[in-house]
């Protein structure tokens, strides 16, 4: 069995993981598995199929990306917003040595794309991503800034506040 991969712009919740799929069964398209900005799917598409793909995801928010490099700029945000939202800032490794080994590319290279691409080197991003989470868990009033701190492996409360 040929599986297809469609990489989307601004997927970035479980909602949008939700909703993408829902549009693809109206579609009459069964997706075999979904992740934040990739969606697998069985069997390749048709071009007419690809067109009210990309019609439908636009209407709501989302893009399909067809160039290698958008791609890797989607998936770089994917794995720092899968690490900061979803697996609790578990990072073991130095940044660059976790996106390099996840993404099979030196990270000079994918740092220098994201960079020209993006108006903002990874480390921004990543602070940034950190930023919204600590947001979003003050909003949450259910963890005091110092577990908010150490949830996210600041050094300190100090050092978050900063």
């Amino acid at each position: 069995m040929r599986t297809e991969i469609l990489y989307i712009k601004n997927m970035v919740c479980d909602r949008c993981k939700i909703v993408v799929k829902s549009e693809l069964e109206k579609l009459g398209i069964t997706p075999l598995h979904i992740d934040l900005g990739e969606v697998t799917l069985g069997t390749p598409l048709s071009d007419e199929q690809k067109i009210l793909i990309k019609n439908r995801l636009d209407s709501l928010g989302f893009e399909l990306i067809n160039d290698k490099r958008s791609r890797l700029i989607e998936q770089i945000k994917t794995l720092i917003i899968e690490l900061v939202h979803y697996n609790n800032n578990e990072l073991k490794v130095n940044l660059s040595d976790y996106l390099s080994d996840k993404l099979h590319h030196d990270y000079n290279y994918i740092s220098n794309l994201f960079s020209e691409i993006e108006g903002t080197n990874i480390e921004k991003y990543f602070i940034a991503q950190k930023i919204e989470k600590v947001k979003e868990l003050l909003v949450y009033d259910e963890l005091t800034l110092g577990e908010i701190a150490f949830q996210l492996n600041y050094s300190s409360t100090a050092h978050l506040s900063n």
